[in-house]
């Protein structure tokens, strides 16, 4: 439900954007996985963005639990991210719907650099923010390690990598109930003095600065899940490893269940609540980041800044 001026009603409903048109096999995908989420989660709505007759399934199926914003177009995977500035796009709708009050978050399966492109413009950066970084949780030998930046910009420097530092820290502190979480920066080895000039000066840095900090770690530090909570790394490196443990699980013998481990990541540095999944999600991918969504929201993600 929603009150007079559209906004969510009540504090025990969450409401949740999602862009139906986001995702190598959207729609159909992004329906299932709307299905999936409603199911699982009894207080949460689904704001729907995308041609209305593809939410058809969903508003019948589930009468009284969704609305549905009619938008026509959606930013191709291979679209320049500029592509999201144009509002007739599903993305874009779906962060005004945010920025508006419409929708207390957003979830999409679409190009990541057209989200972050959407949100940054639609809902403004976190104060002493350059740039936005995508957080992934992954799952671990050990405990639950945040993998940040795996996607939303592939610029280094040693300043985006301090910032980084400390939204990760702050988001697991938030989604894993870390006081102090244990932060490292990756890099080809553990010693100090590792690296490219970028990860020398963090290193440096964040060890006179970042609590909890443990030093330089290697890729094989996020699988086994020992030296640290949080890994942080640029987005071209942060992705290249993720969709490398990935496939490692897979080889493995699967991935960790999505309500243990949510296939999807956070947008942190954001005035707003973002979630992207893999453009190749499935539907229990999408419902797990609609789930993750939801419990960002509960959890006051916005507050979350780097220092």
């Amino acid at each position: 439900m929603t009150g007079s001026d559209g906004r969510p009603a009540g504090p025990e409903t969450t409401r949740i954007a999602v862009d139906l048109l986001g995702g190598d096999d959207a729609p159909a995908v992004v329906v299932d996985g709307a299905l999936l989420a409603l199911d699982a989660d009894p207080e949460i709505q689904l704001h729907l963005v995308g041609p209305p007759e593809v939410a058809d399934e969903v508003l019948v199926a589930r009468p009284g639990r969704c609305t549905v914003e009619a938008v026509p177009v959606a930013v191709g995977m291979t679209d320049a991210p500029s592509r999201a500035v144009r509002h007739h796009t599903s993305v874009r709708a779906g962060v005004a719907a945010v920025a508006e009050g419409r929708a207390h978050a957003l979830v999409s399966a679409g190009m990541s650099g057209a989200v972050v492109t959407a949100a940054a413009l639609g809902l403004g950066r976190t104060a002493g923010v350059r740039k936005p970084a995508l957080a992934a949780l992954l799952p671990s030998q050990a405990n639950p390690v945040v993998l940040l930046d795996v996607g939303a910009s592939p610029e280094l420097s040693a300043t985006v990598l301090l910032q980084h530092a400390g939204l990760g820290a702050a988001y697991a502190t938030r989604v894993l109930g870390l006081p102090v979480p244990r932060v490292g920066l990756l890099s080809i080895g553990s010693e100090p003095g590792k690296g490219d000039r970028a990860r020398r000066t963090a290193d440096e840095a964040l060890r006179a600065n970042q609590p909890g900090y443990v030093g330089l770690v290697e890729g094989g530090d996020v699988p086994m899940g020992g030296p640290a909570d949080v890994v942080v790394t640029d987005g071209f490196t942060g992705n290249v490893l993720l969709k490398g443990v990935e496939g490692a699980f897979t080889l493995a013998g699967g991935v960790a269940s999505p309500r243990q481990v949510p296939r999807a990541a956070a947008l942190l540095g954001v005035g707003g609540t973002i979630v992207v999944c893999h453009g190749a999600a499935s539907g229990t991918d999408l419902a797990s980041g609609i789930a993750l969504a939801a419990r960002l929201h509960r959890n006051n993600l916005v507050e979350v800044s780097p220092s």
